[in-house]
């Protein structure tokens, strides 16, 4: 009489993507592995727990008996394995928004906290980053993070999206020597007889003027 593979049948009965619930058997530097059966536990690894919080920091809100639901990644009847993800019952919200913005990009942001080093923006409801005090002017006398309000809205270029800690480095100086550098390709010209300031001036009244028009909309 052949035993039935309780491997086998489990694959028979669930499929990656199925959605489930078990009680959680163990927590180890792995990540948490969830009972599906009296013969069969399935592995939810650390980087499939959470989106956004990473390693040992991630399995701390677990106990161990505690019930959850997961859903299944891959089901190995031959290495006797299920692969479990916690965060793949979510959408991916902050890499959505990551994958849609580039390094160059000028971002509107919104202060959140105000410190020595610089400032801490929220871009969307749910991407952050940050702008060194270094950044924060061209003018080295402008690079005061006290002269900023929390609340107020900024515009800087992004200078690296980061995809691992999931959030993005900006500059509001990089910003300002873009916008400098095209101004001179519009406005200036060695012949011209403008000035700099001249030049600059009609660029930040151009770019005033099209920000009212987007207000008024």
């Amino acid at each position: 009489q052949c035993v039935a593979n309780p491997w086998e049948d489990f694959a028979n009965t669930v499929k990656a993507g199925d959605e489930i619930e078990g009680e959680i058997r163990n927590i180890t530097e792995f990540g948490l592995f969830i009972g599906l059966n009296d013969d069969i536990d399935g592995l939810v690894h650390l980087t499939d727990i959470s989106w956004d919080v990473q390693g040992d920091e991630a399995i701390q809100s677990f106990k161990k008996g505690e019930s959850i639901k997961a859903k299944v990644l891959e089901v190995d009847v031959t290495k006797e394995r299920v692969s479990l993800g916690i965060k793949q019952l979510t959408d991916d919200t902050v890499g959505e928004t990551l994958a849609n913005i580039k390094k160059g990009d000028i971002v509107t942001c919104t202060i959140s906290k105000i410190t020595d080093g610089g400032l801490e923006v929220s871009v969307s409801d749910n991407v952050t980053g940050f702008i060194r005090r270094s950044d924060l002017s061209r003018d080295r006398d402008e690079q005061r993070p006290e002269r900023f309000a929390v609340d107020e809205k900024v515009d800087a270029q992004v200078t690296m999206v980061d995809g691992k800690a999931r959030k993005l480095s900006l500059s509001i100086k990089a910003r300002e020597m873009t916008e400098e550098k095209k101004a001179m390709a519009d406005y200036g010209s060695s012949d011209s007889g403008a000035s700099l300031g001249d030049i600059l001036g009609a660029a930040l009244a151009k770019r005033n003027t099209a920000s009212n028009e987007g207000d008024d909309n």
